[in-house]
């Protein structure tokens, strides 16, 4: 039974591959975990492992295990660092990813929850590989995508079908039933996330404060809860290679809930960019605003196709795409001050300080058609 382990050759700095070699303040104790795999057969765990580090995505740290037999797993754990209460929650994500592809495909299924700290460091959990392509945030697009209007098209049709194809599982029958509250969920995120910032804010931003009042103040009715994604966007989707009219993976589900639909799909649009966009808005995407080019659907041709599948009113659609924007400034907020405080050393989060008014400033524009006023 082979122990050996080897690192990747990739860069460690390079944001454009899909993985690499692993951060060394973010290596793990390999050997430990292989003989934990081995010991809950795991297939492929009895030869030799390599391990590399996906690249993208801000928040949980993401591995790849490849055994000299073939076998392909992935392995996700929080990062390090002191933690939001009730955030990064692997079991959690166990526990959807482990039912949730017997009614949506697109989930790559868990196989594995190890909650035993001693092993890695952090609860983790292990799920199949799924293959194909990512569109990375603030990244260039991924060489295999023919950027063309045609591949854009069936990206933004694929992705608000699978959003609403989402939103039609029955989640009693998979066993997800007990996920959620779905009663009073959102007042209880609004409220959730005016602490949050709080206690994430580097900074007096007032409009912050402001914005959380005013979205509690006018909560539309709440829609027959469905199960929910809780960070659908283009970003956590990956495409068929050779098909962007297919998605063939879901990630990111450590949020996911059950409630009000119309939560998903702001926040699906409360991400996605038009060309006509604030330029400050536009620029939080460093100078990769994928969703501007042409061939993209617009927002609006994004809720009218998502209303049509799901049969859906989406007509407050905007109040929950504002509510997407103002929630961002705090979980940006809360990454960049791990950065501040010395907690991780990723470059990537040394500019994040501006962010927060930028988008506070944009769900105040989107929510003035409502009655906000600064």
């Amino acid at each position: 039974m082979a122990e050996e382990q080897s690192q990747a050759s990739a860069p460690i700095d390079d944001p454009t591959a899909e993985y690499g070699e692993v951060r060394e303040e973010e290596r793990l104790d390999w050997p430990r975990l292989q003989a934990y795999l081995r010991e809950h057969e795991v297939p492929g765990a009895d030869s030799a492992m390599e391990v590399l580090q996906f690249r993208g995505g801000s928040s949980n740290l993401t591995y790849l295990l490849r055994f000299a037999d073939g076998h392909q797993w992935v392995v996700r754990r929080p990062p390090f660092g002191p933690l939001p209460p009730s955030a990064h929650d692997m079991a959690r994500e166990y526990r959807v990813l482990s039912r949730m592809w017997q009614g949506f495909a697109p989930a790559p299924r868990a196989i594995l929850l190890c909650e035993d700290p001693s092993i890695i460091g952090a609860v983790f959990f292990v799920m199949e590989r799924r293959e194909g392509v990512v569109i990375k945030n603030r990244q260039p697009l991924p060489a295999g995508l023919e950027a063309k209007p045609e591949t854009f098209r069936r990206i933004s049709e694929s992705l608000i079908d699978t959003l609403a194809d989402l939103h039609a599982v029955d989640y009693e029958k998979i066993g997800l039933g007990g996920l959620g509250r779905p009663e009073g969920f959102f007042q209880r995120q609004i409220t959730g996330w005016i602490g949050r910032w709080e206690k994430a804010k580097t900074r007096e931003v007032p409009l912050m404060e402001k914005l959380g009042t005013w979205f509690l103040e006018h909560m539309p009715p709440a829609q027959k809860p469905t199960l929910l994604h809780n960070d659908f966007y283009l970003h956590n989707v990956m495409f068929a290679a050779g098909d962007s009219g297919k998605v063939v993976g879901v990630f990111d589900w450590e949020m996911s809930t059950l409630g009000d639909p119309m939560i998903d799909l702001g926040l699906t649009m409360g991400y996605w960019r038009h060309a006509d966009d604030p330029p400050e808005l536009i620029a939080l995407s460093q100078g990769h605003a994928h969703t501007t080019a042409p061939g993209f659907l617009k927002r609006e041709q994004m809720l009218e196709r998502y209303a049509r599948r799901s049969g859906r009113d989406v007509s407050m659609a905007d109040y929950y795409r504002a509510w997407a924007n103002w929630k961002t400034a705090t979980v940006v907020e809360q990454i960049y001050a791990r950065y501040a405080r010395g907690q991780t050393s990723d470059p990537r989060f040394a500019n994040m300080g501006e962010w927060a008014p930028v988008l506070a400033r944009q769900a105040a524009r989107v929510v003035a058609k409502f009655g906000f006023r600064e």
